[in-house]
């Protein structure tokens, strides 16, 4: 048999072949059967040998693409489990009602979108009333992250159900004193419906894995039973560009993650304008997921096509299908049945025979309104698909139209996720296509009404039994308050009171150290969750592998290269530590599902997760967002912190400015420790915090240094300024009694040069300084920013770093290895003149002291700032300045 020209090798080269006759004999039959049938004869009967390979049992690769059809056909779909008539009423009253809560929201300029529920209320209900689990029943219920533009929809049923009063749908998009709506999910603003926020598009389908994920580890664990648990993900096609959106799908079929759906509804419309305009973003999407090891069910067309295919004895459809671009067939649904004709069954022959036996009416169906994602069989059989699927996660493909059922204004259109309202017209209209009775009197004062059947009727009772058996309400999020974690031994953290001695310990150290004794904790040890992705042996972490274990669903199925040592790696079914690999948009899913397990699940988490600091807030900001909009809590640490801490990494790993993105967070406590002891006094703050009685809705950040330094032991009463922000760590000792005396504040590694520069000060210039930790600039100012509050209320209130510093004499001079702009959010706060050292500006390779001589901020460049401030009050001589600059080379 001879090659093909231009043929390109293969694996197959590398095969032996045991008998090329054969081979040559099934490749001649091949051949035959194109000649002999066409192409697409010999096309079909390829992929029937592959499918009947696959149910035999042979290992070959598969498919990444199927025809685009139906993955379930119709005579295979199951029997569908409830009454369609009364489905179809309650979904057409939730239509209605989503519509007319956008459209009355336009009276006040809040608008809202229309057409994504619009496409998606069957995706949805389907679900609501055979398939998604509440909180009432056994377990946790289904986790369901719903599509931020479809929450009218949301609220439209809940209306239904009787959870949403008509006042509350008037006030969607509106705060109304605490009784309107949130435009989008969002459980800060409605914490006993929501529990995802998901409008921050790819974050959704990412945290749903990882949440996933998270259900299997603490079933895992044996911390909670989450076999009943099943995890929902509906996304729209136009999201799935965003990186996030599939960044871990290899993980979910990897660890076989078959309590995961996503619903991805494929209306082929994002926000402007078609999603794969020349292309087909389902094929595309089957293949993506395909690739990725997911089961994938395609749930493209409505029974009305059921015809076309049947007429189809060439494949001729089946080829169209799969050519026309995605743009093109959004057109089809605006245009008539003869350009229908003419462009889309006039391209062969074969086809334009296969139109000459339908009706003007039967094409209409087809190609206006029968598609798979609007009928309740089909989604329903789809759906069934999933949650019986074992041993990989399912994407279900839901064709759509966008905009579906209201009107032709609406319907695929490109301008229709900007359209926030429907004329009466255009609802009376909808009205009768949904068969809905609402009177024209109704609509008298110019203002379309809500409609519902009453609080008794069969729709709404109907509606009630299956929530009742399916577990109770959803979406719902947990309200009950979870029982406080009983604090942990004192001993854990007494080992950090007492400092290091002569034993140089960073800080980074000094946090890993205390939580791997917090985890020995007999009564909440099993509750921390240690994440880190991929660099735990840079923060001193190893000794965590062979204790807690690395958490892996098939435990450790090889032996370790270290497995003779004793800090070997070891991974465990029931591990404790979840290290992610370089990625800390995954390590961040799997905080945010931990942090909020109290929730979730009835079970209080200790998350911590341990990142280069360059790589958290920056990174992953939005993510950060996420948690705090999620309500999460735990302790996120910025190690290696500082922009001159990471010795000749330069300018990518130096971090001068997370502490300014983390002040944005306004659920974010942030800290920047500068000894063991500090960092001690801190987490057991948060644990009380987080834990304890009365346990807030708020997250710590903590900077931690890599720099090893001799840790004092803690001072007598200096718990409060540690908590609050700022306390005087090493008063000065006057020369003389009218010495020029300063102020240094200095975070984090920052107080050793501030604490060297009180030596010089003293040594070489008869300047005495006060060196004070500032444990926390962002605590100090919104303190400060409540103190203003409570002043426009009529209160009278003084921060409190204005109290720690009053009297303080001289001026004041902060220093961090930070941007200037950290410690200047406090200075409006301080009485005495203010100035302020940092670390702006990119980074650099060098060494430590190269770095920090480069930025103005070590102990020589501390003391000439001094001078400096101290000259302007007239307290030393101007020529100082100069003469400071030249003893120390500056």
């Amino acid at each position: 048999m001879t090659d093909p020209v231009g043929k390109l090798p293969s694996e197959l080269d590398q095969l032996p072949d045991r008998d090329p006759e054969e081979t040559a004999e099934w490749a001649a039959s091949l051949d035959a059967v194109t000649q002999a049938a066409g192409p697409h004869r010999a096309t079909y009967l390829m992929r029937r040998s592959l499918q009947h390979a696959e149910g035999a049992g042979l290992a070959l690769p598969k498919l990444l693409e199927t025809d685009y059809v139906n993955s379930i056909p119709t005579a295979a779909e199951p029997e569908f489990d409830g009454d369609l008539e009364m489905e179809s009423r309650i979904t057409a009253w939730n239509r209605w009602n989503a519509a007319a809560m956008v459209t009355r929201g336009a009276r006040y300029g809040v608008g809202g979108h229309i057409a994504t529920f619009a496409s998606a209320a069957w995706l949805y209900e389907t679900g609501f009333n055979h398939f998604f689990r509440g909180k009432e029943g056994d377990g946790s219920g289904d986790q369901l992250y719903i599509q931020g533009h479809a929450s009218p929809g949301i609220y439209a049923r809940a209306f239904l159900d009787g959870r949403l009063s008509e006042r509350q749908l008037d006030n969607f998009r509106q705060e109304a004193g605490g009784d309107g709506l949130p435009s989008y999910p969002h459980p800060r603003r409605l914490p006993w419906l929501w529990e995802f926020p998901t409008v921050s598009m790819g974050l959704g389908p990412l945290s749903a894995i990882y949440q996933a994920r998270f259900n299997r580890y603490l079933a895992h664990r044996s911390i909670k039973d989450t076999a009943n648990s099943h995890v929902w993900a509906f996304l729209g096609d136009g999201e799935m560009d965003e990186p996030e959106s599939t960044a871990a799908l290899a993980l979910a079929s990897r660890e076989q993650l078959d309590n995961l759906t996503f619903v991805i509804n494929c209306n082929l419309q994002r926000l402007d304008g078609p999603v794969r305009a020349n292309f087909r973003v389902v094929q595309e999407l089957e293949a993506q997921f395909r690739g990725a090891g997911w089961n994938v069910v395609k749930t493209l067309w409505g029974n009305a096509w059921d015809e076309l295919f049947q007429l189809d004895t060439t494949g001729a459809l089946l080829r169209r299908l799969r050519e026309v671009p995605d743009a093109q067939f959004q057109t089809y649904a605006t245009r008539d049945v003869a350009y229908i004709r003419e462009h889309f069954f006039g391209a062969e022959p074969a086809l334009a025979e296969l139109a000459k036996l339908l009706t003007d009416a039967k094409i209409g169906e087809c190609f206006y309104t029968s598609r798979g994602g609007h009928e309740a069989r089909k989604v329903y059989a789809a759906y069934k698909a999933a949650v019986e699927h074992k041993g990989a996660p399912t994407v279900i493909l839901a064709q759509t139209v966008k905009g579906y059922t209201l009107g032709k204004g609406f319907e695929s259109k490109n301008a229709n996720h900007q359209m926030k309202k429907l004329s009466i017209d255009e609802f009376k209209g909808m009205r009768e296509l949904l068969g809905l009775p609402i009177p024209d009197s109704a609509f008298e004062d110019g203002l379309v009404p809500y409609g519902h059947p009453g609080a008794d009727s069969p729709e709404v009772r109907y509606l009630q039994e299956r929530r009742a058996a399916l577990g109770g309400p959803a979406p719902a999020r947990r309200m009950h308050a979870s029982a406080p974690l009983p604090q942990p031994e004192e001993r854990a953290f007494k080992a950090l009171y007492k400092g290091s001695g002569k034993q140089e310990m960073a800080t980074t150290m000094a946090f890993v150290r205390l939580v791997k004794d917090l985890m020995r904790d007999k009564e909440t040890g099993k509750r921390w969750v240690p994440i880190v992705p991929d660099e735990a042996r840079t923060f001193g972490m190893e000794s965590l592998f062979p204790s807690a274990g690395i958490y892996s669903p098939m435990g450790q199925t090889y032996d370790p290269v270290d497995r003779d040592q004793l800090m070997y790696y070891k991974e465990a079914k029931d591990g404790q530590i979840l290290n992610e690999g370089i990625t800390e948009a995954g390590a961040m899913a799997d905080f945010i599902a931990a942090s909020t397990s109290y929730a979730t699940h009835g079970e209080t988490m200790i998350p911590f997760y341990i990142f280069y600091s360059m790589f958290g807030w920056q990174r992953t900001g939005d993510q950060m967002w996420q948690l705090a909009d999620q309500l999460g809590k735990g302790f996120i640490v910025g190690a290696t912190a500082g922009r001159t801490t990471l010795t000749g990494e330069g300018l990518q790993h130096a971090d001068g400015h997370s502490h300014l993105i983390a002040a944005t967070n306004p659920a974010s406590l942030n800290y920047d420790p500068a000894f063991a002891y500090e960092v001690a006094v801190i987490v057991k703050d948060g644990l009380r915090r987080m834990y304890g009685p009365e346990a807030e809705n708020v997250f710590y950040y903590l900077t931690v240094y890599n720099e090893p330094k001799p840790q004092p032991a803690m001072p007598e009463g200096v718990e409060e300024g540690i908590v609050k922000g700022l306390y005087r760590f090493k008063e000065g000792t006057p020369a003389k009694a009218d010495a020029p005396r300063i102020q240094l504040l200095s975070s984090g590694t920052a107080i050793h040069w501030a604490l060297e520069a009180q030596e010089l000060l003293a040594a070489d210039w008869g300047v005495t300084a006060d060196v004070w930790s500032a444990t926390s600039w962002g605590e100090l100012r919104r303190d400060a920013l409540e103190a203003d509050e409570a002043l426009l209320r009529g209160e009278q209130r003084v921060p409190y770093v204005t109290q720690a510093l009053s009297g303080a004499p001289g001026p004041v001079l902060a220093v961090s290895d930070w941007m200037r702009q950290v410690p200047d959010q406090i200075s409006q706060w301080v009485e005495q003149d203010w100035s302020s050292l940092g670390t702006d500006g990119f980074g650099l390779s060098d060494t430590r002291a190269a770095a920090r001589r480069h930025f103005g901020v070590d102990a020589q460049s501390i003391v000439v700032a001094s001078l400096a401030q101290l000259a302007k009050r007239g307290e030393v001589p101007a020529s100082a300045i100069k003469e400071a600059r030249e003893r120390y080379g500056l």
